[in-house]
């Protein structure tokens, strides 16, 4: 029996799995890679992946139905010779039985894929392959930050592309926690950077649905904070970018209302306890955002709420120029503040 932890899978997937293994189960509560992984498992062992005699699918509830179909078609020959892959489909029903009828047959030149969801440690499916010496379980956990970096060069490398540093880690921070969403921007960032050998900063912000909002967290994140130079600098690049002033105001605005929220609603648990409630919040944000939960009691928010409204409403009714001051004055007070409690 051998347990595979999860941040074993790339590896282990990328160095090729032991033919010998007959069937790979992967699962997990994020679909988009184990609907990823799934498909590269299954479509590498076979010649020609668009071959439906070599490469077979089959829903998991057809399965549930009838036992014996994973067994009969593993032990099917190709028509034209050749490795062949079964790749399951995830369903709503056990089909347990069928995978251990496969277990329990001895496999020529054929692997059984099974896609699945978040299973318990006790769910059948997942017992079974994990019991078993003739297959892997192989878990699915949101993406970290290296496995992220990992993506977006692998995705990339298919389409004949490399990318500069800082384009990575701004694409990385604008990525979230589903596999298939992240793919779905790496994607499209690819195409809309093929032929240029290398994909830069200025694609990544062209492309990337995310990359403007995250990239202005750095700013709210920074007040909020209490980095008052970091405050400074960024907002000038942003007005140089031509943004909006009260654009700014308004997502500091919308963070100080989730962190009063997150604040109430955990009331006598520790910063840290409180940004694991945060739902959507990205795991580069967790340190910082920990550090403003930390330093912003609810009174001291709903006085910052006052002072944000005020501002947003001040540079609607004001030239570029004033609204500008307003708004970065107002940041920069925020920031004082927080340096100050910190």
């Amino acid at each position: 029996m051998t347990i595979v932890k999860a941040h074993e899978v790339e590896g282990l997937i990328r160095r090729g799995l032991d033919p010998r293994i007959g069937v790979i189960l992967v699962y997990g509560p994020d679909t988009g890679m184990v609907f990823d992984r799934a498909k590269r498992l299954a479509e590498a062992f076979v010649a020609d992946p668009a071959d439906p005699f070599a490469l077979v699918k089959i829903d998991g509830d057809t399965l549930a139905q009838d036992a014996g179909r994973l067994a009969d078609e593993a032990g099917t020959v190709g028509l034209f010779g050749g490795a062949r892959t079964i790749w399951v489909r995830p369903g709503s029903r056990n089909y347990a039985p069928a995978v251990e009828a496969v277990l329990g047959a001895p496999l020529v030149d054929t692997r059984v894929v099974v896609e699945a969801g978040d299973l318990a440690k006790t769910a059948p499916l997942r017992t079974l392959c994990e019991r078993s010496a003739r297959a892997l379980a192989l878990p699915c956990y949101p993406d970290d930050e290296r496995a992220l970096a990992e993506l977006i060069d692998r995705t990339l490398q298919e389409s004949g592309l490399r990318i500069a540093r800082e384009a990575r880690e701004v694409l990385a921070a604008s990525l979230g926690g589903d596999r298939r969403a992240s793919l779905g921007e790496i994607e499209k960032l690819a195409l809309y950077a093929q032929g240029q050998g290398q994909v830069s900063l200025d694609d990544v912000e062209a492309v990337v649905s995310d990359v403007a909002g995250s990239v202005l967290n750095t700013l709210i994140d920074a007040a909020f904070a209490g980095r008052t130079a970091e405050v400074e600098r960024d907002y000038r690049r942003f007005r140089h970018e031509g943004m909006d002033p009260s654009v700014m105001l308004g997502s500091a605005l919308r963070h100080a209302l989730t962190l009063l929220s997150t604040r109430l609603a955990n009331e006598g648990q520790s910063a840290g306890a409180m940004v694991a409630t945060w739902r959507g919040l990205h795991f580069k944000r967790k340190p910082i955002v920990e550090t403003q939960l930390a330093r912003w009691s609810p009174p001291a928010l709903r006085h910052v709420l006052r002072l944000l409204q005020e501002a947003v409403l001040a540079c609607r009714r004001s030239d570029a120029e004033l609204a500008h001051a307003q708004a970065s004055g107002t940041l920069l007070r925020i920031a004082t503040e927080a340096a100050r409690r910190g």
